[in-house]
């Protein structure tokens, strides 16, 4: 048997991590959450909601369908603008309220 959704999501967001060279920390200042929760949602002790799922989509720049579909979809979206570069500084975070508000407006429509 595959993986569940919540094991495809988990993975897909430790593989965007990875591409991107971004911490939990950095991760969880976009969203506007702690970094513990996002440590709580990839351990599996919480759930990443379809809320939650849509501003990391939103963070990454990649359609929430490529992230709900596991880790080398989402990796394979993600944006070359957001890739990691050996050497290259991490460009800036956006603010944490933007991403939480466009993907909280984006599913109010």
């Amino acid at each position: 048997m595959g993986m569940s959704l919540e094991e495809r999501v988990r993975s897909a967001v430790a593989a965007l991590l990875h591409a991107a060279g971004e911490s939990q920390t950095e991760l969880a200042a976009a969203l506007g959450v702690s970094q513990a929760q996002v440590s709580r949602r990839q351990s599996g002790t919480a759930t990443w909601s379809l809320t939650d799922c849509e501003a990391v989509a939103a963070h990454y720049g990649i359609d929430v369908l490529d992230l709900l579909a596991g880790p080398t979809r989402a990796a394979e979206a993600l944006p070359a603008r957001r890739r990691r570069v050996p050497g290259r500084q991490p460009t800036a975070v956006r603010q944490p309220t933007d991403v939480r508000r466009a993907a909280i407006e984006g599913g109010a429509r």
